[in-house]
């Protein structure tokens, strides 16, 4: 009986665990962070990458921005520097062919700033009155009782 070979997980997972595209979206979010910080750029203000994307065929990477710039003058001014951006992600890292850059504005930090918001203006004082109307309403319906069970009312 000879040795056979060990085993590779199924469903085209890594011997890792985790997918080549999430070991590449992590490293492309280092590259492009860092290379962000070396661009001297005033139009770019404040820019944080977010996230990574990338499809399983390496076919396209959408990068996931914020910042406290205009959405339209933030991806116009990050597709300018794209050509650098691709040029360090190909000189950093180790794939064989660079997936081109696609930039999306990410909303989470707003929709989260506008869910705090929300929570904030309902606020601790209109919860609890709501529980309180809800145990007068509790005790107001125990208070009652139903017609077969009242004795005054026996014919």
């Amino acid at each position: 009986m000879g040795r056979s070979a060990p085993r590779r997980p199924r469903f085209g997972g890594s011997a890792r665990g985790y997918q080549r595209t999430d070991r590449l979206n992590e490293l492309l979010v280092r590259i492009l962070a860092g290379e962000l910080e070396r661009i001297d750029d005033d139009r770019l203000g404040f820019v944080t990458v977010a996230g990574v994307e990338t499809d399983q065929d390496l076919s396209i990477a959408r990068v996931f921005l914020t910042s406290d710039i205009d959405d339209a003058k933030l991806l116009e001014v990050m597709a300018e520097h794209r050509p650098r951006l691709q040029r360090a992600i190909g000189d950093q890292s180790r794939v064989r062919r660079v997936p081109p850059l696609t930039f999306v504005v990410d909303d989470t930090v707003r929709s989260a700033d506008r869910i705090e918001a929300i929570l904030r203006g309902i606020g601790p004082t209109t919860a609890t009155d709501a529980m309180n109307a809800a145990a007068m309403e509790t005790v107001a319906m125990d208070g009652e009782q139903s017609p077969e069970g009242d004795p005054s009312e026996e014919e």
